[in-house]
């Protein structure tokens, strides 16, 4: 805050520099029309104007997120701009070229809105509806007009973006059926987009061969032929650090290799690896042949054939075909082979590289029994001592184990009931009246006033009742149910019984055994873990056992004040004296 004297005027104003953060976006990288140069001048014009300050160096406070849609990811979630919205104790201001740069849906809106109101902060737009600049001034959080001037716009934004939508849905599948023409985007491993030739109209980009992924592909398809497992390539090329197709498409473009795994919980990788699933795919994609492939299908003129995406395919029907076949006579029934009754599965793991071990299913005409297996090859990696164990052998010492350790414990229905406590509400009231109370007395007018005391009133009895509210601890309600494990696995099917073993925390680990003609299994192999609620129930019932073992034995120490009488050892037997021939 700085002050200024008007020596004319004979007053004094104030006038405050904020802290600014400059936003940039851009849905594609490419267009020149909204490139970043552009939104920063913009953006620099307009704080300039308003007194908005974005630092410099290091200190630069500026979110810049390239590659980014507004329709399909919301400010919060964006990667800079996300990480700026966090830390609103950081900056005063947020500045943006357009509306479109930051929104482009009402919902989105509503909540950049909503945090703008609850964290006191400036929305600015260099250039808005008309060309004028828009600002939206969330500091007094008694006026509602900047709110609600924002929602009507973001309205406009979310009708334009979808028409936008539609014209683009519409655009791509036109240029879908021409021949030759890439739409953009990814494209199929193995292909890089170039300029149209001027002998088919010089417009647009079609595909051509990418050298340097042609070589992979040209490894795997001699590796395939020479008699190589899908499985042994995918370690090959990890061992050899050549990028997956992700990764690679990412290189080519300059940026970070890795991302957002696929699933419900989306972990981050900072690599893709190969695996069978990836090659397999590829290698039975039409594109390597030249087709245009849409949700999987290929894309057909009006005459029903395949229209092409380049004049240089990669592969020949010919060569395509062969591949194919080969992948049909070393792929497996999938029908034939399914792991749902595998006891152990998710509870039995290879010990030297630490991954799941999964049932292999033998061929009965072989009478050999099915084996739990290492499953290295399928992930991709390399299991320096893969484990193999027989699987009857290993489920039964299981199931041996568990009922050994809990059999005899008794099962229990657990009943949940949360607490409940008014003290986080409590404080962040009182901090909402203690704020409202500085606005006292500020009020010209009698509605004003009359709104103020109103609000206050309403935050004191809040206050007043949050106050009389008891804290109310959490409860868990453990009710027996008359029955033991044991007799809960007897009734249980196998996948109730994997079920079982999984919640417990059991685990067993496997290493590599030496090769004879085992006739059971070799505990020395296996070791039993169970790691979890039950594992101080086992302990218990273990003691339990114990005791009465030393019981049986008569080995048990002596009660307290009794007399102690050491058991005399039987004498040995004499030995009968033979007499030696003569």
């Amino acid at each position: 805050m700085t002050t200024t004297r008007d020596p004319l005027a004979g007053t004094v104003f104030e006038t405050e520099t904020l802290r600014g953060v400059r936003c940039v976006r851009l849905s594609v990288l490419t267009d020149e029309t909204t490139s970043p140069e552009r939104q920063r001048e913009a953006d620099d014009i307009a704080a300039a104007a308003l007194g908005i300050d974005f630092g410099e160096g290091d200190q630069l406070r500026e979110a810049v997120d390239l590659d980014v849609s507004a329709s399909a990811f919301g400010p919060f979630d964006r990667p800079q701009l996300g990480g700026w919205l966090a830390r609103p104790d950081d900056f005063d201001a947020l500045v943006w070229w357009r509306f479109d740069r930051a929104i482009r849906s009402m919902a989105h809106m509503h909540e950049l809105a909503k945090w703008a109101k609850q964290h006191r902060k400036m929305l600015v737009f260099a250039e808005g509806i008309g060309g004028g600049r828009l600002v939206f001034d969330f500091r007094n959080p008694m006026d509602p007009m900047s709110e609600l001037m924002m929602l009507m716009l973001a309205f406009a934004a979310q009708v334009e973006s979808q028409s936008i939508k539609d014209r683009v849905t519409g655009a791509m599948a036109a240029i879908r059926k021409m021949p030759l023409r890439w739409r953009g985007s990814r494209p199929p491993y193995g292909y890089i987009p170039a300029p149209m030739p001027e002998e088919h109209g010089g417009v647009g980009w079609t595909l051509v061969p990418d050298p340097d992924a042609v070589k992979v592909i040209e490894r795997i398809v001699r590796e395939l032929l020479e008699g190589r497992t899908v499985s042994a390539i995918a370690v090959g090329l990890n061992l050899d650090s050549i990028p997956s197709p992700r990764d690679h498409w990412a290189e080519k473009k300059g940026r970070k290799t890795g991302g957002r795994t696929g699933g419900v919980k989306g972990n981050t990788k900072d690599a893709f690896l190969w695996n069978p699933a990836v090659i397999t795919r590829m290698l039975r994609n039409p594109s390597l042949i030249g087709w245009k492939m849409h949700n999987g299908k290929p894309v057909r003129d009006a005459q029903g054939n395949p229209v092409m995406q380049t004049e240089q395919p990669i592969m020949t029907r010919e060569e395509f075909d062969r591949i194919g076949a080969v992948l049909d006579a070393r792929s497996i029934d999938n029908k034939e082979r399914s792991d749902t009754d595998a006891l152990l599965l998710r509870v039995i793991h290879c010990d030297s590289c630490g991954g799941r071990m999964y049932l292999n299913k033998q061929d009965n005409r072989k009478n050999q029994a099915p084996t739990y297996k290492c499953n290295s090859h399928a992930r991709g990696d390399k299991c320096d001592a893969p484990a193999n164990i027989r699987g009857d052998w290993t489920d039964d010492y299981v199931e041996a184990e568990f009922l050994r350790l809990v059999g005899s414990v008794q099962t229990t229905h657990v009943v949940e009931i949360p607490g409940y406590d008014p003290e986080p509400e409590l404080r962040a009231t009182l901090a909402e009246f203690n704020e409202h109370q500085e606005q006292k007395g500020r009020q010209k007018s009698r509605h004003a006033a009359a709104a103020w005391q109103e609000r206050a009133d309403a935050l004191d009895n809040r206050i007043a009742e949050l106050e009389t509210r008891e804290k109310r601890e959490p409860q868990r309600v453990v009710t027996n149910t008359g029955r033991t494990f044991a007799d809960e696995w007897a009734a249980a099917d196998t996948a109730s019984r994997r079920a079982m073993l999984v919640e417990a925390g059991v685990r067993l680990d496997v290493r590599r055994g030496t090769r004879g003609g085992w006739r059971k299994l070799d505990t020395s192999r296996v070791d039993f873990h169970m790691r979890g609620e039950l594992e101080p129930a086992a302990e218990a019932a273990t003691a339990t056992a114990g005791d009465q073992e030393a019981e049986t034995r008569n080995d048990a120490p002596p009660a307290p004040g009794s007399a102690v009488r050491l058991a005399e050892p039987a004498p040995a037997p004499v030995p009968e004296l033979v007499p030696l021939a003569a």
